[in-house]
């Protein structure tokens, strides 16, 4: 009798090591793939020709986004973006636009890729002209209205600068353009504005005299005689 409780008690001691060690193997096994699609890079929606816009506290608008086409993906909630352009407004200064073939934004919407022959405009200032930038690659961040490549970059600023370089910074908020390595540039110096003939000063001509008004004319008679009227001026 004294012997079945031990028994008993081992019996229950080898069940529970056993358990401990199916618990231990399964918790070091890595997951299994979910049977509900979300760890397959699948789209879960499109939209076609969308616009989305962001604003400051006052409503004022920061950027606006389009797209031809957008397609999100639930896996890493990324947007992929096809044909993106990028419109980015601030106070007192020039907006921006960006565009390019494709493009892509993280899941939390702070960080724009846009890829394939890109294109960023400045607009034109009172004191600079219009800023081109011709890239194959952009990384845009919208909130520090940032935007940066290590590829290479074509600038063009008006009226007649060209620079190519490799790598570039362009800092919007504080007008500030960094460029890595590699860096060439050709400038003309614009031509001198020629005056117009048409607005030199004229000279100045003497007045005319008047003419004295005429008193008097001489008429011919048949007979080859000649007749002397006289008028009052009027």
């Amino acid at each position: 009798m004294h012997g079945r409780p031990a028994t008993w008690f081992l019996l229950l001691l080898l069940a529970l090591l056993a358990a401990l060690t199916m618990w231990a193997d399964v918790a070091v096994q890595p997951a299994g793939p979910k049977n509900d699609g979300s760890d397959r890079h699948d789209p879960d929606y499109k939209l076609n020709n969308f616009n989305t816009l962001k604003t400051d506290l006052n409503g004022n608008p920061r950027y606006v986004l389009a797209a031809t086409e957008m397609v999100h993906y639930p896996d890493d909630d990324s947007t992929h973006l096809m044909r993106p352009h990028f419109t980015q407004y601030a106070e007192n200064k020039p907006y921006t636009q960006i565009e390019g073939q494709r493009g892509l934004v993280t899941s939390d919407g702070e960080q724009v890729y846009v890829m394939d022959k890109v294109k960023v405009v400045r607009a034109a200032t009172a004191q600079k002209g219009e800023m081109t930038v011709l890239t194959d690659f952009l990384h845009i961040i919208p909130d520090d209205e940032i935007a940066r490549t290590d590829r290479p970059v074509t600038i063009l600023q008006a009226p007649k600068t060209v620079v190519h370089a490799i790598g570039m910074e362009y800092d919007k908020k504080n007008g500030l353009l960094k460029l890595s390595k590699r860096v060439r540039a050709h400038y003309e110096k614009p031509a001198a504005k020629s005056v117009p003939r048409s607005a030199a000063p004229k000279k100045a001509q003497a007045p005319r005299k008047a003419a004295a008004p005429k008193t008097a004319s001489t008429k011919k008679a048949n007979n080859g005689n000649s007749k002397t009227r006289t008028r009052r001026p009027q």
